[in-house]
């Protein structure tokens, strides 16, 4: 184990030297990222950083800690992810529509599901502990499973920094989770996760605010790729926390893709359509500076972790309050920066009403609305002053 970890630290000191050709590489491939409406940046950026990972990660896979991996499985990925870097590339230089991006992952996924062998199989149902088999369901899970991973980890690639910290924070914990809670016997799937953060770790310096050099969607693609692959590795026979871990590790991209397609969909806009109204947009607009928001969102990223870890540590009988919980504070948090625009506000509505119904109950309790005149206070009964 003491080996593993000094090759883990070796990847970070060959991912810090390798950012710098990488850097320079963008500039003549012309990956430039270029100021825009949508773009946080006020001078051209270099991208593709995520090639230096994909090569680093490699390197740590096909040297440092080959005795780690089966061969065929190691191959398979490696065909996959090349799958996912080339399209990142592609997108980096020439700039695809998310159509074509999607094709790109498909084919990776389609790669990952017969030739690697890595899909959802089996489904233990909870309480009544029976195994219901896929089937022919298992083909459209694990492609769906890895399409929406994979683009939820492209989406909060918004800030210097952010994609990377909270990939690395998620992979860290699915790391813990690998080889302290899942007792299996391959502990390669764990130790490829610390190897993605020991990358990502090697990275960070350069991508944090004031950023040298963007992940690109070479890097955030081939991130969230990986994150979906090893997730599902580990995914096989499908219980409902093992189902539920992961989904929770990476509670913030999820979180920010599903309100994303929702406040579209309310908005009547395509769903594949961008706009300024992430949860960085939001938390910007409330007056966070850059490297506070990404520093908020890591915070919120360990939350995530935390609580995932409290799934695992929970009786059965704790984990339905727990989720119950998780999905109020989450709404409400989403709900108070706007992540669905400004006109949708459903359960601060019902809470705003149980109050109001409460007062009605109560004379002394004053309510009034934010912005509007207070009212006069309330006069006193003719027999108060006797």
């Amino acid at each position: 184990m003491f080996k593993i970890i000094v090759e883990l630290f070796f990847l970070v000191i060959i991912q810090a030297a390798i950012t710098p050709f990488i850097r320079r590489l963008a500039f003549v491939l012309g990956a430039v990222d270029n100021p825009n409406a949508r773009r946080v940046n006020k001078k051209p950026m270099p991208t593709i950083g995520g090639l230096g990972i994909f090569v680093t990660y490699n390197i740590g896979a096909f040297v440092l800690l080959r005795d780690q991996f089966p061969t065929h499985e190691l191959f398979s990925i490696l065909l996959a992810s090349s799958v996912i870097v080339l399209t990142g590339m592609i997108d980096d230089i020439l700039e695809l529509k998310p159509r074509q991006k999607m094709i790109g992952i498909f084919i990776a996924s389609l790669i990952i599901y017969f030739l690697a062998g890595i899909r959802m199989n089996v489904l233990n149902v909870p309480f009544i502990h029976k195994e219901i088999s896929l089937g022919w369901w298992s083909l459209p899970i694990t492609i769906f499973w890895i399409l929406a991973l994979t683009n939820a980890v492209n989406l909060i690639d918004g800030l210097d920094g952010l994609a990377d910290g909270v990939s690395m924070i998620s992979l860290t914990t699915m790391g813990i989770v690998g080889y302290f809670f899942l007792h299996t016997h391959q502990l390669y799937v764990p130790i490829a996760c610390f190897m993605m953060a020991a990358c990502l770790i090697g990275f960070l310096p350069y991508n944090f605010h004031p950023a040298k050099i963007f992940l690109g969607d070479t890097g955030a693609l081939f991130i969230g790729f990986m994150i979906a692959v090893l997730s599902l590795k580990g995914l096989k026979n499908v219980t409902f926390i093992s189902l539920l871990v992961p989904i929770i590790i990476l509670g913030v991209p999820i979180t920010d893709t599903v309100y994303a397609m929702i406040r579209r969909w309310l908005n009547k806009k395509p769903i594949s359509q961008a706009d300024k109204h992430h949860l960085h947009h939001q938390l910007m607009k409330m007056g966070l500076t850059h490297r506070q928001t990404v520093l908020t969102i890591y915070a919120l990223s360990l939350v995530f972790s935390f609580i995932s870890l409290l799934f695992l540590l929970s009786p059965t009988w704790g984990i339905w309050p727990l989720i119950v919980a998780l999905l109020l504070a989450l709404e409400l948090f989403v709900e108070s920066i706007g992540l669905l625009g400004e006109k949708y506000h459903p359960l601060m509505h019902v809470i705003q009403k149980l109050i109001n119904k409460k007062s009605k109950v109560d004379p002394t309790v004053e309510v009034w609305h934010l912005g509007e005149e207070k009212p006069n206070q309330l006069k006193p009964h003719k027999n108060d002053d006797k």
